[in-house]
């Protein structure tokens, strides 16, 4: 069995070192990573820690404070050293943003955990229960400030937690999986993962995905944009993330009521309105003068009874497949597919959808096809 890494920390604050480290650990068959970034303090948020792990090493990598760091992009698309990692969505977003680096070979554990029909896959949970260790995630860790220097050793010991349990978590997720027939599944899902990039929002439309927007009638979407672009322009200025210059609320409130003083905006005080009044104020002007705004609509429309009720009995189907998997029912078969079938029921073009994986079709199909044609 494979233990958790009890190696001493070792901090990567040069090329140099950066070098001799991934040269050590591109002789590994696998490494675990894990990232810090700062994106609660920091607008655009960057990373400011990468931390890796083999059998014998343990490095806390300062990206803030190297120059040089295209090792670490032969080490990421070296398909023969495997990358674990847990939660990678955020890594892989986040390296591809930073530095257009891409990842080949990664494992995720949090994918493993899920197929072997773990319901508490977050990492502190997980290293409790399958490894015995009690591994403390403070709040105010979570949300350090990464960016700030020099780091305390009890955050760099944070950081390292993250990655020193990994290896011995794929280890026993392995056995489970092995068992359960299932780690090609999850090797499918983790190569999926590769593939995921960083995509900036339009700041012309993220507006429409802030909580608490659909209140607001096309006229107020009109308003809601400006100021959101202003309070997006600030944030920039000031490099700190827009939450922290104005609260959704006040904006979302403003917009509903652009009459109103701003001062009666829930969470915007009387330093806000002296700060910010005179933009705000020029923002909810041209949004008024604006064409109203009307969010795209699908062109879908609306289902048939007939469709509604052929989508409930495929719910149920792949409800009754979960059950008797001990799976979440959401990684038995994609729901858009099914809401395609529901309206053309038909599945020998379906099954190669871009969204159906190759053990879904293997599994489910035979089951699919049957449900299908007692619908």
């Amino acid at each position: 069995m494979i233990h958790s890494v009890d190696a001493p920390l070792e901090m990567v604050t040069n090329d140099l070192q950066l070098v001799n480290a991934i040269e050590i650990a591109m002789h590994e068959v696998q490494v675990a990573l894990d990232t810090e970034g700062n994106s609660f303090f920091r607008y655009p948020e960057r990373l400011c820690l990468i931390q890796i792990a083999t059998s014998k090493h343990l490095w806390v990598i300062d990206p803030l404070e190297i120059s040089d760091l295209t090792p670490l992009k032969k080490l990421l698309a070296e398909p023969t050293v495997t990358k674990l990692a847990h939660g990678s969505d955020y890594d892989i977003r986040a390296f591809d943003r930073d530095w257009g680096y891409h990842f080949q070979g990664l494992y995720d554990t949090t994918i493993a955990a899920r197929f072997a029909g773990i319901n508490r896959f977050g990492l502190g949970p997980l290293v409790e229960d399958l490894l015995g260790i009690n591994l403390v995630k403070e709040k105010r860790l979570q949300r350090a400030d990464w960016s700030l220097r020099p780091l305390s050793p009890e955050s760099l010991e944070y950081a390292a937690g993250d990655v020193r349990h990994l290896m011995a978590l794929r280890d026993v997720l392995d056995k489970k999986l092995i068992s359960l027939n299932r780690l090609t599944w999850v090797s499918e899902e983790c190569k999926r993962m590769e593939s995921i990039r960083h995509s900036p929002p339009d700041p012309e439309k993220a507006f429409l995905s802030i909580k608490g927007s659909g209140v607001l009638d096309p006229k107020g979407l009109s308003i809601f944009r400006e100021l959101v672009l202003f309070r997006d322009l600030h944030a920039r200025k000031r490099g700190i993330p827009p939450f922290r210059i104005l609260p959704d609320a006040a904006l979302i409130y403003l917009a509903g009521h652009p009459e109103s003083e701003l001062q009666e905006a829930p969470g915007l005080n009387s330093l806000g309105v002296r700060r910010f009044g005179r933009g705000l104020k020029k923002a909810i002007e041209v949004g008024i003068k604006s064409p109203p705004f009307y969010r795209p609509k699908t062109n879908q429309p609306r289902p048939s009874n007939e469709e509604a009720d052929r989508l409930k009995k495929l719910k149920k189907w792949r409800v009754e497949q979960a059950e008797k998997m001990e799976l979440d029912q959401s990684l038995i078969w994609p729901m858009a597919s099914l809401e395609r079938l529901a309206r053309i029921p038909i599945i020998d073009e379906e099954i190669f959808a871009t969204e159906i994986r190759n053990w879904q079709r293997e599994e489910f199909e035979t089951s699919l096809r049957a449900c299908l044609l007692d619908l």
